[in-house]
């Protein structure tokens, strides 16, 4: 095996391809636009290397620019819509979220696992909905999020393992930040059949989530609603949340079934 492929040595790729996707990739769901140097910093390329790629990424649609810098182009928009499974997922849940939206007006989400995070897939909410922390595309730490401990409560130790080793850093000062508190949080969300993000997110915003189940008992992924905590009630807003997961998880097992992982 060559230099260039040894792991832990220098993390920027080396590859083109490894270069420009992770240009694409420094954005956020909080980013509109970013700056060449705002990219250099953040990749850990040099500024001439950016100038270059996000001119070619241009070009292809990838990226856009804008009135400060860059932007995330339309093309990726489109690409994305066509991943099937996650355009399944969505589209078989969107009448639940619609339901969870009209029965609380909170803000009601999907999202699934990656990795030690999870990727929103869907949203939604009114003008007098809370401010959330989760936005369509974004990503979340699984640890605070009720989305993230309603897969960690009912998914393989594995999965809380890897976040317990990527860190647990706080969000907010209730965030539960030792492997002990997540544990015990997560034992209790497997056993009530749901999970709660208490200010851990975002202060000011409690969440109820619930996972989505697919063969085997196996979760696909979860939906939650979030509002503040002064205005949720927990005990009438689970039972909600949960009858949704479970007619959700009924539907992904009619015909197709749930969607693929590979």
């Amino acid at each position: 095996m060559s230099a260039d492929t040894s792991i832990g040595e220098d993390p920027t790729p080396r590859s083109v391809l490894g270069r420009a996707f992770s240009l694409l990739s420094a954005f956020t769901a909080e980013d509109v636009e970013l700056s060449l140097g705002e990219l250099s910093e953040r990749t850990g390329l040099p500024k001439t290397t950016v100038h270059r790629l996000t001119g070619e990424l241009i070009g292809f649609g990838a990226l856009e620019r804008g009135r400060y810098g860059v932007r995330l182009g339309l093309r990726l928009f489109t690409l994305g819509e066509q991943v099937p499974r996650h355009r399944r997922l969505r589209d078989l849940a969107m009448p639940y979220l619609e339901d969870l939206y009209e029965a609380t007006h909170e803000s009601a989400h999907l999202a699934l696992l990656d990795g030690t995070e999870v990727v929103y897939l869907a949203k939604v909410r009114g003008h007098r909905s809370a401010p959330t922390a989760s936005a369509v595309g974004g990503r979340l730490p699984t640890h605070c999020t009720a989305v993230g401990k309603a897969l960690l409560g009912v998914g393989p130790t594995e999965a809380f393992a890897e976040r317990v080793k990527a860190g647990l850093p706080r969000r907010t000062p209730l965030t539960l930040a030792t492997p002990g508190a997540l544990e015990r949080d997560l034992i209790a969300t497997a056993e009530r059949g749901f999970s709660v993000d208490r200010d851990e997110t975002r202060m000011g915003i409690v969440s109820v989530g619930a996972p989505i189940l697919g063969t085997g008992g196996r979760a696909v992924a979860a939906i939650a609603v979030a509002g503040r905590t002064h205005t949720i009630r927990i005990d009438q807003l689970a039972p909600v949340v949960q009858a949704a997961a479970r007619g959700l998880s009924q539907s992904l097992a009619g015909p197709g079934g749930p969607p693929s992982r590979s």
